[in-house]
């Protein structure tokens, strides 16, 4: 479908059209996984599980980095934002996240020197401004954000600063949605893929996913026109008995990705086991800063031992990040847990999956009554 203006996106006309070819194709029992927290937004906000036909299941998976990073890392942060001459800074959407007995926001409020930057850069900035203090970057985030990280980290060595230092808590996709697929409890039968992660790694690293796991895929864009064009494809491919991967947001989205900022990261980071929230440790899906670059590693630079983790009691964000629960589901939902006063990730991140069902359904209006 050949659109190029933003109000095409969401034109009302097209997207009915799109809905009756999803009508058309979706002959059987199908469930849908959108691995992205910004599909997930996009589809909440815009009515698209209303929409579709009761043979379409639309799911939400482990697409927002804030809510797949584990309590033990931001146990870690914590611990780092405590110690002496020490300064944390990180996006804001780390700050209220719990981790096993604190956040950084209650750290701040405590009088840990917690800093929200916009950027890494800033972060370097602060070191620079500050030479008598240790500034680490909490570096969270899939591979749309590795690249200004790694970026942030190579400026660093070229000016000298060396009162700067990166926790790495970066994640890379792919082969998190293996140990998806490979899940009996999760049972996805297509894929709706990342389209900001895509656009720096692109379609090509998913081929596995259809070549050995046999699971339809579908790269789309955020807007309402995107999402129902990906359902379709997928729909499409499930109908006709195919498994393969496409790109619905090809204004994006080109199956070689980003080459330069690629080329950054592998300069930078090599592959490192992390644990995800929800579904534990997947080998080779972090992003450890190599040896050449270890003078800006903040396990190195500010080693600490953070408590043993835990888990927080009642809260099911990480069976909402597998797929296999739905954020009304829990019983913390709407009532123990707001936006307000979150009990887990998944209601503190915009993209998280309880804060959309939250704020865009009305599961969370007649929780509240």
């Amino acid at each position: 479908m050949d659109v190029k203006h933003v109000s095409e996106f969401r034109d009302p006309i097209l997207a009915k059209r799109l809905i009756d070819k999803i009508n058309d194709v979706a002959d059987t029992p199908m469930k849908l996984m959108e691995v992205c927290g910004t599909h997930t937004v996009a589809i909440a906000k815009y009515g698209l599980r209303d929409v579709m036909p009761e043979t379409v299941t639309l799911i939400s998976g482990p697409g927002c980095p804030v809510c797949v990073t584990a309590n033990s890392d931001i146990d870690m942060a914590i611990e780092i934002a405590r110690q002496d001459d020490v300064v944390l800074a990180t996006f804001g959407d780390m700050m209220k996240v719990p981790g096993s007995y604190s956040s950084l926001a209650r750290e701040k409020a405590d009088g840990r020197d917690i800093r929200v930057v916009y950027s890494p850069l800033d972060s370097l900035t602060v070191a620079e401004e500050h030479p008598e203090k240790h500034v680490v970057f909490l570096g969270v985030g899939f591979e749309t954000t590795a690249p200004t990280v790694a970026s942030a980290i190579q400026t660093a060595e070229s000016r000298g600063v060396d009162n700067w230092s990166v926790l790495s808590l970066h994640k890379t996709v792919p082969y998190a949605l293996k140990a998806l697929v490979d899940d009996p409890e999760v049972q996805v039968n297509g894929l709706i893929l990342p389209g900001h992660v895509s656009t720096i790694i692109g379609s090509r690293p998913y081929a596995f996913l259809a070549e050995e796991h046999g699971v339809p895929s579908v790269v789309t864009g955020f807007e309402p026109i995107d999402v129902l064009q990906g359902i379709w494809m997928l729909a499409k491919q499930i109908h006709e008995g195919e498994a393969k991967v496409e790109i619905a947001y090809k204004r994006g989205v080109m199956p070689k990705g980003n080459q330069t900022a690629l080329k950054r990261i592998d300069e930078v980071f090599r592959p490192s086991d992390s644990e995800w929230r929800g579904i534990g440790v997947i080998p080779g899906t972090g992003m450890a800063i190599r040896d050449e670059y270890g003078g800006f590693d903040a396990l190195k630079r500010v080693p600490v031992t953070p408590p043993e983790p835990r888990e927080i009691p009642g809260c099911q964000c990480g069976d909402v990040l597998r797929g296999i629960v739905l954020p009304f589901d829990c019983k913390l939902f709407a009532k123990g847990c707001t936006p307000e006063h979150p009990v887990g990730p998944c209601m503190v991140s915009s993209e998280g999956s309880c804060a959309a069902y939250y704020r865009y359904t009305d599961y969370g209006k007649d929780l509240d009554a």
